[in-house]
């Protein structure tokens, strides 16, 4: 038997929108082996998600019977098992309390961390993943505090008491992407590497806005056309014009001396760690794949881990 399967004492899932990654975990949470694929649930044919499932895991399956966690959009409507959200605020007892089993036609045994909800202004917020990481962060001594988590549809959340009290989602990533490709702001931007300079004016123009963004947009097209800026510059400064204004708004309240940690991977990151030390707020990154121990966590809880 494979020395890591035999160590292992779970195998947990983070299976989102454009990407799968699949851990085996150790009796203490450590990560013995890891299995990253572009599977997300938007590319999975057929939506046979479990044909997926099987073929990945199978090794790890063969040599050992071991229990299975899952989180991220693959329990969404679009996804393999659509569950119900927890209500904040919530932690780790919620989410292991609401798992919801399902088994496969081979018989493999599965638990799906459901997502969580809030509501503001009488409109409801939802995630689907990121509660999982948020969970893993306590294990890393991350602690309470705010964190935001950068992506198509970011996130802000206020952890208390070693809980989630509380979030917000932002579609910058989104509204980028789109603005980009399919307006008139676009046609005057040209690919090329990341452009700090540029970027830190558009965060200064985003944290300076004064409600009026929808004016201040149209800016990304007027500045180069009067060289003003140039066109290189163009993208990453619309990039963190938006970025700027989500970081005005969402840390609003935080004190200055107050820490904001960064959960992601890449560039993106690194953006809105440029973002808030403009904004003159300190910043720290969570450790990769926290995600991990958010399933292992869960998973003790819950008891499927002795």
């Amino acid at each position: 038997m494979n020395s890591a399967v035999s160590d292992a004492a779970l195998i947990g899932m983070d299976w989102g929108t454009s990407s799968l990654r699949a851990f085996l975990i150790g009796m203490d949470g450590e990560i013995l082996d890891v299995i990253s694929t572009s599977l997300g649930i938007m590319h999975v044919e057929d939506r046979d998600f479990e044909s997926v499932f099987h073929d990945l895991l199978k090794v790890w399956l063969a040599e050992k019977t071991l229990p299975v966690i899952a989180s991220g959009m693959i329990t969404s409507r679009n996804g393999w098992v659509e569950t119900p959200y927890v209500q904040v605020p919530s932690g780790i007892d919620e989410l292991a309390s609401a798992l919801v089993t399902h088994e496969t036609s081979k018989g493999v045994q599965l638990q799906f961390v459901t997502g969580m909800t809030t509501e503001h202004d009488g409109a409801p917020d939802v995630m689907r993943g990121e509660e999982t990481q948020i969970v893993g962060a306590s294990a890393a001594g991350l602690g309470d505090g705010i964190y935001v988590m950068p992506g198509t549809h970011s996130k802000w959340i206020t952890v208390s008491g070693g809980r989630i009290g509380d979030y917000m989602t932002y579609m910058t990533g989104e509204l980028f992407g789109t603005l980009k490709s399919h307006t008139i702001l676009g046609s005057l931007m040209e690919d090329g590497p990341f452009n700090e300079g540029g970027f830190r004016l558009g965060v200064k123009s985003g944290l300076s806005s004064k409600g009026n963004l929808l004016h201040e947009l149209f800016h990304v097209r007027t500045l180069p056309l009067f060289g003003k800026i140039s066109e290189e510059m163009s993208a990453d400064y619309m990039s963190g014009m938006l970025i700027g204004a989500e970081v005005r708004y969402a840390a609003r309240s935080l004190e200055a001396n107050q820490t904001v940690t960064i959960v992601g991977r890449g560039d993106l990151s690194d953006r809105y760690e440029i973002a808030l030390a403009v904004a003159e707020l300190g910043s720290r990154r969570a450790p990769e794949n926290i995600v991990a121990s958010g399933h292992f966590l869960i998973a003790k809880s819950a008891g499927l881990i002795s």
